[in-house]
């Protein structure tokens, strides 16, 4: 079918096709962002720190951090413990995700960030460990929920049919269901746990003694070659992740992760009791010494205040910021595929194109933006270039994975024609469908990234905790978490009506 409307002369004038409409509606909002975005640069000499930065990165050195290797366990042992957690609730929940409290519980659960977690735990439980496993466990249980559910749900339901009757629901997900998806359920895993090494890494931004806890020190003193170092043994470890993790092994993993987890400050519980009973309450609230028509007044004057002068500009500039990262996203990953893929690239050509990939997915977007805020300024460019370079660096891997398995015609094209007439079209409803799944995911990185200073949601929630002001924060989360779920919400709306699927129907 032609995808273009033709005038009487037949040129092709007006796309037909849904996807191509999509994309390029989408391209245009984008456009439209950039026009209000905040793009400018503002350090005074960001070419001169660049070239200290690539100095260092050059020269790393490996044995200016004190405890090392201590902080590297740290930070397995939290990300593995986390994930364990993760998938044992997640795939519980999974199979009541029927239920809408519970698509409801999960979907506002993953709706907030492992660092908001972090920072709310932290009022709690102080800097120990049960900090830094909930914060992981929290929102991925949601995540994990959510993934296994929608793998049953795309899974072939032929099986189904050969059951006797009367079968009951129980056996029919132990004999039947779970076999028959559990290899996906095993790779997502996999994922899951590189994942949790990432949001392990940063939770050291907010005190807890991972790689991020050194990774800013370093930064903030100057000490690139230390930084160097410490980011090449984090690509380490999560490029050689399939090499050291077996499911074998699972169990003994998690009994060393157990033991190897810090202690952390003791717990004070006066601070939990203290947080449940007055610091999440609303000031006004707080200071009424009754529930009548002047308390309720001043606390809607206070809602409405938080919500003016911080909530709405927030909502602005995270919604800006991500657009342009989602369709930056996606032009990087158009780029980032062929890469990897055997139709354009020999093994020599994919191994530097993997460990590119590698580096880039690796990277957590707060680690990147945090390295390069410090280069260009507090403005959108650095987030911006963050967001789009690990999206489409794992959207990119996932595609170029797709077309290894790819059978053309003997009589193929080659280059630009092969790229724009037989691998581009058979991928690209796979590639819109990942990367309006990771909208939501772009949403939450960009919520977050405002502790860095730009001000997204993020900045008010991180000035809210650094003025003690517990309400303000939650209240803060609560909106963002809310404009997650309705993100999430819009683009399951979009997946559906343009029928797209992330599992590929290779032909």
């Amino acid at each position: 079918m032609n995808i273009y409307t033709k005038t009487a002369d037949s040129r092709p004038i007006i796309p037909e096709s849904p996807l191509v409409r999509a994309s390029l509606l989408f391209v245009l909002i984008a456009l439209a962002c950039l026009s209000v975005a905040d793009l400018e640069i503002t350090t005074v000499d960001p070419w001169g720190e660049m070239a200290r930065v690539g100095l260092g990165i050059i020269t790393p050195n490996f044995f200016a951090t004190e405890h090392l290797f201590e902080a590297l366990a740290n930070t397995v042992a939290f990300a593995i413990i986390g994930v364990a957690v993760a998938n044992v609730i997640g795939f519980g929940l999974a199979l009541l995700f029927r239920f809408r409290a519970v698509r409801v519980g999960c979907a506002f659960v993953r709706a907030v960030h492992e660092l908001f977690w972090g920072l709310i735990f932290l009022q709690v439980f102080g800097l120990s460990t049960v900090t830094g496993v909930l914060a992981i466990a929290i929102p991925y249980s949601g995540i994990v929920a959510k993934v296994y559910s929608e793998i049953l749900e795309e899974a072939d339901k032929t099986p189904l049919k050969s059951l006797p009757a009367g079968t009951n629901s129980i056996s029919t997900y132990l004999y039947v269901r779970i076999p028959d998806v559990w290899a996906h359920f095993k790779t997502y895993s996999f994922y899951r746990l590189e994942c949790g090494l990432r949001s392990s890494a940063v939770l050291g931004f907010v005190g807890l003694p991972t790689l991020g806890f050194h990774l800013e020190t370093a930064f903030k003193q100057g000490h690139f070659s230390e930084v160097s170092a410490l980011l090449i043994l984090f690509y380490i470890v999560i490029a050689t992740i399939r090499q050291w993790v077996h499911a074998k092994l699972v169990p003994v993993y998690i009994l060393l992760a157990l033991w190897v987890l810090p202690g952390g400050a003791p717990i004070m519980w006066e601070n939990a009791i203290r947080f449940f009973t007055s610091d999440i309450i609303p000031h006004p609230l707080r200071v009424a010494e009754t529930i009548d028509a002047a308390s309720l007044s001043a606390l809607w004057a206070w809602f409405a205040d938080l919500f003016t002068n911080q909530a709405l500009p927030g909502i602005a500039n995270t919604l800006v910021l991500t657009m342009i990262a989602l369709v930056g996203s996606g032009i990087l990953t158009l780029l980032f595929f062929p890469l990897i893929s055997p139709l354009f690239f020999g093994r020599f050509g994919r191994t530097a194109g993997h460990v590119f990939l590698v580096v880039a997915r690796s990277t957590p977007e707060y680690i990147l933006a945090y390295i390069l805020l410090q280069l260009w300024g507090p403005s959108m460019i650095p987030a911006v270039i963050a967001l789009a370079l690990h999206n489409g660096a794992i959207i990119g891997h996932l595609m170029g994975r797709y077309t290894e398995e790819m059978a053309l015609r003997p009589d193929r094209s080659s280059g630009l024609n092969l790229y724009a007439f037989e691998a581009l079209p058979r991928i690209y409803p796979q590639f819109l469908a990942f990367l309006f799944y990771r909208w939501e995911v772009i949403l939450r990185e960009t919520a977050i990234l405002g502790i860095l200073g730009i001000a997204t949601l993020g900045f008010f929630v991180d000035s809210a905790f650094s003025e003690i002001r517990i309400d303000k924060a939650l209240v803060l989360i609560l909106i963002t978490a809310l404009l997650n779920i309705a993100v999430d919400a819009l683009s399951r709306y979009i997946r559906s009506r343009l029928r797209l699927q992330t599992t590929p129907e290779v032909k």
